[in-house]
């Protein structure tokens, strides 16, 4: 060993101690403050599942690679990272010896060869994310970026560091090449001989680029050491537990988001009864960054502020002031500048009054101490973390959750906070009052009579079985409160009524026993009044199924909401139900040849995917197919033109601006999201606008109608399209 290799041993050893001395620390650091967090026992079940569904997103980054070349760059630099780490440890080998090399893999030519290939893909890929990072900076003018907010300078450090640590891997080859002792032949690794060509034959230039390979690396680890909250470099490790965690892990049909039913109101890791709560020994939402679960702390310290949530959010993409990023980046920064105060025992209980002694805070740094004096919930007068403004502008669209590349459980940390306004500090929009009210005391949210509910069966040519007349049923139709009051929607459910009579489907309804599916309530944050007319809905619907099994207790529903709630959420109460939309069973009844269009549907068509029946439950197919169907007339795709999607379609589909209760409460901030998506879908040049929602109905409805399009351009569900094409004549009749 010469006296440049002692040096280079020393250097590198020394600066290796103090990056995993920080490093250990930081980490004993991250897993306390996640470790703060409520108990989530459901995050454990079905590991295989797990396993499997970590393995399909991180190495076959199948949710990344819907952004195509920002994918294709991102796995080539992730594949990097992890194999090429091997190429780091053999750096302390070549500071040793320029000759040195890794044990038994050191001389084998396929390492060579990978190592080559994935180096050079590497190069690529980070130069490919460079370019895109700078092309899409928040300060440029221009255009509103994924990136605003997020904290560039961390961005531009980790990809730096890459491009250094790759060009080292290189250079280190190279002069071993120029020095005549590389292991590896030209063919496996051309790049390394071809620098080696150019490079001078310095018998310590091996040792030298191998300890400053070494000293880029252990400087990043400590720059990401010392700053806990840098999740564009964190995530790299915390990705994997964050996604075995989620919420959602099925694979079938592919990899889901954590969408679906809502995740139940939680108290010590259990699912709140109502009937025994105590607001004074339960947790009614969340109140403090701590009462969140260890897995929505997890979430925050995984954002990696990459903006893809933001990019797609209705509310950020209108001039509104969330964006979902911005949010989880506020929750994960006062969770780590309070969490000095919570590790030394602070933190108010359910009344209000502190937990921890004097002698406990006596140390507690005055930074953390204020922190903790923040409310959670608040204006910018009050220090709040987050703008009520902010918290009420969101739709529970999903797109967040679905873009989220790490699997961050956006809507359901916003549906907590809102939990803990409505129930315990009656704080919410006032408008939305009048729908509470009305749920309950009339059992839906416009405060129908209901003894109404029915009125949408007078004037049909055939009697509408109810529950309760008939001895049997295949399915019972569920019509939903926008479905029986509101007028458009009303056509709706006409429509399907007689599309299911003339397929033959012995279906019925339940008349006046039907009540709201209590969506809107949870939705805004109102637990208890949803769990009040799911258990009302649940016992109706229990006993008008009887004693059958559950495949043979089947809903059909036209609102993706009702839908969603019946089937995804009211087993939370002991109602296990087989629901299906109204356009998979008409889908089902095209093919099977129960129904047959016959009439072309004329003047071009575009179809907007409600957010709860697309992203939330993935039904995207169904909707397309009886749509096809009905362009076509049955003659083929020479009968029509094909359907005309609009640029945000299927699960990139842009929000209506009804979900999340938004459809009570008025749009006071920025353009109003029915009118952005109206304007995409006026842009296809259709001359109809299919919807699958009634709250969709309504919204694109009155775009269209605001946009002076109303006499251009048609607004009807699916099922009315499909009924014009099979009952051409009478089919307006039968919608009326």
């Amino acid at each position: 060993m010469g006296s440049v290799q002692i040096v280079t041993t020393v250097l590198a050893a020394a600066i290796t101690a103090v990056a995993a001395w920080l490093a250990v620390r930081a980490v004993l650091r991250m897993t306390a403050v996640i470790r703060l967090g409520q108990p989530d026992p459901g995050r454990f079940g079905d590991p295989a599942t797990r396993t499997r569904t970590m393995l399909t997103e991180t190495l076959g980054h199948t949710r990344m690679l819907r952004w195509s070349v920002v994918g294709a760059a991102h796995w080539t630099v992730m594949v990097g990272f992890i194999v090429l780490s091997l190429l780091v440890l053999e750096a302390y080998f070549e500071v040793v010896s320029p000759t040195g090399g890794l044990p038994v893999l050191g001389g084998w030519v396929v390492y060579g060869l990978v190592t080559e290939i994935i180096g050079a893909l590497g190069l690529i890929g980070i130069l490919v994310l460079m370019t895109i990072r700078l092309r899409n900076r928040p300060s440029r003018p221009e255009r509103r970026s994924r990136f605003t907010g997020s904290t560039m300078w961390q961005g531009y450090f980790v990809e730096w560091i890459i491009l250094l640590v790759l060009t080292c891997g290189f250079l280190i080859r190279g002069f071993k090449v120029a020095n005549g002792h590389f292991e590896f032949p030209a063919w496996a690794t051309p790049i390394s001989h071809a620098v080696g060509g150019v490079l001078p034959a310095w018998e310590s230039g091996t040792s030298v680029t191998a300890l400053i390979k070494i000293i880029i690396s252990m400087v990043w680890l400590i720059v990401i050491s010392l700053n806990v909250t840098m999740g564009v470099a964190w995530h790299r490790f915390l990705a994997f537990p964050n996604i075995y965690f989620k919420r959602n892990p099925r694979l079938d049909p592919a990899p889901a988001s954590g969408l679906g039913g809502l995740r139940p109101m939680m108290s010590g890791g259990k699912p709140l009864d109502f009937e025994e709560a105590d607001p004074e020994k339960d947790q009614f939402g969340v109140a403090q960054v701590e009462q969140f679960t260890w897995k929505g702390l997890l979430d925050f310290s995984t954002c990696t502020e990459c903006g893809r949530c933001q990019s797609q959010c209705p509310a950020w993409n209108t001039g509104k002031p969330l964006s979902p990023k911005l949010l989880v980046l506020s929750l994960r920064d006062h969770a780590y500048a309070k969490a000095p105060y919570l590790l030394a025992g602070g933190g108010k209980d359910l009344s209000g009054e502190e937990k921890a002694s004097a002698e406990q805070l006596a140390g507690v740094d005055v930074l953390a101490m204020a922190e903790s004096e923040r409310p959670l919930i608040g204006g910018a007068e009050e220090g709040g973390i987050i703008d009520p403004d902010v918290l009420w502008s969101c739709t529970t669209c999903g797109a967040c959750v679905e873009q989220c590349p790490v699997d961050i459980e956006h809507v359901d940390h916003i549906v907590d906070m809102r939990r803990y306004q409505v129930l315990i500090e009656s704080s919410f929009p006032s408008e939305a009052g009048v729908m509470l009210r009305n749920l309950e005391n009339k059992g839906n949210p416009w405060g129908a009579p209901p003894n109404t509910r029915e009125d949408w069966t007078k004037g049909l040519d055939f009697e509408v079985p109810r529950v309760g007349e008939v001895e049997d049923f295949e399915y019972l139709f569920w019509v939903g409160c926008a479905g029986a009051f509101e007028d458009r929607a009303k056509k709706t459910t006409r429509a399907v009524a007689t599309l299911l009579h003339e397929a033959g489907v012995n279906f019925a309804i339940l008349g006046e026993g039907e009540t709201c599916s209590g969506d809107p309530a949870r939705r805004i944050g109102n637990e208890f009044v949803f769990q009040m007319l799911a258990q009302q809905n649940v016992e109706t619907l229990n006993e008008a199924f009887g004693e059958r099994e559950r495949s043979r207790r089947k809903i059909v529903a036209t609102c993706p909401h009702c839908f969603n709630t019946l089937g995804n959420e009211y087993g939370q109460l002991g109602g296990e139900f087989e629901v299906v939309h109204h356009t998979q069973l008409l889908a089902h009844l095209v093919t099977a040849g129960r129904l047959t269009p016959v009439q072309p549907v004329d003047g071009g068509l575009t179809y907007h995917d409600p957010c709860y029946l697309g992203r939330h439950n993935r039904v995207f197919t169904p909707p397309r197919e009886v749509l096809t169907a009905a362009v076509q007339g049955g003659a083929g795709p020479a009968a029509g033109p094909a359907i005309t999607e609009m640029p945000r379609n299927s699960e990139r589909s842009f929000c209506c601006g009804a979900g999340g209760a938004r459809m009570w409460m008025e749009e006071k901030i920025g353009k109003r999201i029915n009118v952005e998506r109206v304007e995409e879908a006026l842009s296809t040049g259709a001359g109809t606008i299919a919807v699958g929602c009634p709250f969709c109905y309504t919204m694109i409805g009155d775009g269209v109608t605001g946009k002076g399009a109303a006499d251009q351009v048609e607004v009807v569900d699916v099922a009315t399209v499909l009924l014009r094409s099979v009952r051409p004549e009478g089919s307006e009749a039968a919608a009326q």
